[in-house]
């Protein structure tokens, strides 16, 4: 739809656009003001006017992200950042939210800020054995044979990322010194209110109300084990997990770190352009913030996904570096927390976020 400028400038009204964010899986914007069934999201058009402020947010951006999360039926963090222009927005962007397999981007910085101080290469040999197993996603586990998979640091970063192996990022976190390296990163880089857990394995033991043991990791004796615990255990122990996440973070925070991360602020220039890269390879959360992304846009970003319990998710999230054919870019962070709403009404409220950045982008 042809938007007339001049008439616009002409309006005082705030204009509303409705958008159909079920429609947007292949990352086309329909522009269509129609009447559509429950839930839309309704998006403010930016009305030009004379340049603001350089540090100031767009008002119709805004607008709409802190519509979006007040009108989402649940626990949940937003947060876009420009990274030329370093405003922020955000509903709920200072509420502490699990996040999963988020975390797995604090692993891959720690991994390359090793590179760059010469600790590392990503072609250093590792080997991966049986006892390296861990909980849920792990796809490599079929690469361990007789002694063990032989492969590299890079290759474990880069599935770590792409496929959100937990094997790998189990792995490579071992490598670098366990999660207390983690957090000396996170705290030397003065990331703000980001925590990183006790590793996989510990997270999602205590989350089910488990103590890991190393038989969990044979398939089906952990889900075997946590369907065995009677329901109040099971409730009590996640409810302890997203009252007070050990995982937890801000999404203001994890959006800075991304803006951080784009400015060569964190790791090296070829660090930062090889995790981008990374990121933007990444096969994971097609229909997640990803869904809306239009063509000529580029976007790397890293999924995180909870256990469920009785309909409730602990944690469900999509953040990212998403870049405009002009160069611009905006790091984003969607997380959400404990809510009632299914997997394609989160998927809308986060393509939603995206079609606000790009619909104000100008």
């Amino acid at each position: 739809m042809r938007i007339d400028q001049s008439a616009l400038r002409q309006s005082t009204a705030v204009l509303t656009l409705a958008v159909i964010l079920g429609s947007c899986g292949h990352g086309k914007q329909e522009r269509v003001a129609t009447v559509v069934p429950k839930p839309v999201y309704q998006l403010i058009i930016p009305v030009p006017a004379k340049a603001a402020a350089a540090a100031a947010a767009p008002r119709a951006l805004t607008t709409n992200i802190e519509l979006l999360g007040a009108n989402f039926d649940g626990k949940v963090g937003i947060a876009v950042k420009s990274v030329e222009d370093g405003w922020i927005v955000q509903s709920g962007g200072a509420t502490r939210l699990p996040q999963q397999s988020v975390s797995k981007l604090w692993v891959a910085m720690t991994v390359l800020d090793l590179r760059d101080q010469g600790r590392l290469r990503l072609d250093d040999p590792v080997t991966v054995r049986r006892e390296d197993l861990t909980l849920f996603h792990q796809p490599s586990a079929m690469l361990i044979q007789g002694d063990g998979w032989h492969t590299t640091v890079g290759a474990l970063l880069q599935r770590a990322l792409t496929m959100s192996d937990n094997l790998c990022n189990d792995r490579l976190l071992h490598y670098v010194g366990g999660p207390s390296a983690v957090r000396s990163f996170i705290t030397r880089k003065s990331l703000g209110d980001i925590r990183f857990g006790p590793g996989e394995r510990v997270l999602q033991s205590g989350t089910a109300g488990l103590t890991w043991k190393p038989a969990y990791a044979m398939s089906g004796a952990f889900e075997s084990a946590r369907a065995a615990l009677p329901k109040a255990e099971r409730v009590a122990a996640f409810q302890r997990y997203v009252g007070d996440p050990p995982d937890g973070a801000a999404p203001i925070a994890i959006a800075g770190a991304l803006a951080e991360l784009k400015q060569g602020e964190l790791l090296s220039p070829d660090s930062t352009r090889y995790l981008i890269g990374t990121m933007e390879s990444s096969k994971t959360g097609k229909q997640r913030l990803r869904g809306a992304v239009p063509p000529g846009w580029s976007f790397g970003h890293k999924t995180g996904t909870g256990q469920d319990l009785a309909g409730r998710t602990a944690g469900y999230n999509d953040v990212g570096i998403l870049t405009a054919p002009d160069g611009r870019s905006y790091a984003l962070a969607v997380m959400i927390g404990d809510t009632p709403r299914g997997i394609p009404e989160r998927q809308r409220l986060m393509q939603a976020v995206v079609s606000a950045v790009v619909l104000n982008h100008g």
